[in-house]
């Protein structure tokens, strides 16, 4: 009996040791940081501002813009300028960064790990205007973006010629648009973005891309989803409905509704 009782507790002790050593080795794994899946209207996007160079004066009316798109079409937004904010587990509550006028080295290591590995797990990034003019020493991040800024001529009109109406950031426009922006030049562009949007170079002063200058794009990029828009410079692109409803669109594509 004592015989029986001894193994009985052997065992019992061998299985608590198994099933400690179990829990132990599931909690030292690495978190997966899941981002936040979309399957309607309703997802979450933040907005980052922070600069590090050339500020522009519509941020704040851009911020304003986007909280409103938000109310109208059942997104939630957050605004923040603080790199700081850029941890796996915050990010993954956004199906979309959208970098507004952002510009300069922005993060620092640890930053730039957490949003490539949230783009790398299916996240969404926007990119308006100077987004471009941002992280230049980060290749990665350039080819996330499409290119980086290059130079641009004074803000005037010009003809935007829509190369593809079927996006959810193009389907409102004609074939040709005419409005007023501050134009920008690149380098460094990916050969492998979706244009959406050329300039007529014929109808404004200041093009370094003559007769084929892209100005707005897309693409699928290392797990993840990108859009990008050369407009957005001036503040009265945050009261123009039109301009509205190609952030618009952009956004819902990088969150990965395409309707």
């Amino acid at each position: 009996m004592i015989r029986f009782l001894t193994i009985t507790l052997t065992l019992l002790f061998l299985m608590t040791v198994t099933s400690c050593a179990n829990e132990r080795e599931t909690l030292d794994e690495e978190p997966v940081h899941e981002v936040h899946s979309v399957d309607s209207a309703n997802f979450s996007v933040l907005v980052f501002t922070k600069t590090a160079g050339f500020r522009h004066d519509s941020i704040e009316s851009g911020v304003e813009a986007v909280k409103t798109l938000g109310e109208e079409n059942d997104f939630s937004v957050t605004h923040t300028e603080d790199s700081g904010y850029f941890t796996s587990d915050n990010l993954a509550n956004y199906a979309v960064v959208l970098f507004l006028n952002t510009t300069m080295t922005v993060f620092d290591d640890d930053q730039r790990a957490a949003f490539k590995s949230y783009i790398q797990n299916g996240g969404g990034y926007a990119g308006v205007h100077s987004a471009t003019d941002t992280e230049y020493d980060w290749p990665w991040y350039g080819e996330l973006a499409g290119g980086y800024f290059e130079s641009h001529p004074r803000v005037q009109m010009a003809v935007i010629d829509v190369i593809d109406g079927d996006h959810p950031s193009t389907r409102h426009l004609t074939e040709q648009w005419e409005r007023e922006d501050e134009w920008y030049n690149f380098q460094n562009l990916n050969e492998n973005v979706n244009v959406l949007l050329k300039l007529d170079t014929d109808t404004f002063e200041g093009s370094e891309h003559p007769g084929d200058h892209p100005i707005a794009w897309y693409h699928e990029y290392d797990g993840g989803r990108a859009f990008y828009t050369g407009l957005g410079h001036t503040r009265e692109s945050y009261t123009e409905p039109a301009f509205l409803e190609h952030l618009l669109g952009g956004l819902r594509y990088a969150a990965g509704i395409e309707n």
